[in-house]
């Protein structure tokens, strides 16, 4: 059985986030009004072959913990899809 999952990346509060400000002034630049507070982050979309959800979603926390996140400066959320 293969479980999917989507790992959502983003920065901590108080962050400085210099790209989310490049596409916050990008965006301002091509006349798109009144957007304030651009934070960027990444998305990973994973395919585990698993029958036991708890035991793939632990898997990708911990995946997240040593890899796929900074936890020093970023936040994750793990949401199994499908």
């Amino acid at each position: 059985m293969t479980i999917k999952a989507r790992v959502t990346v983003t920065l901590k509060n108080g962050e400085l986030d210099p790209q989310g400000k490049a596409i916050e002034g990008a965006l301002s630049a091509l006349d798109f009004g009144g957007v304030q507070g651009v934070r960027q982050g990444k998305v990973f979309d994973l395919e585990i072959d698993s029958s036991d959800s708890k035991a793939a979603e632990a898997q990708i926390n911990e995946m997240c913990e040593k890899l796929l996140a900074n936890t020093v400066i970023e936040n994750y959320a793990v949401e199994l899809v499908g």
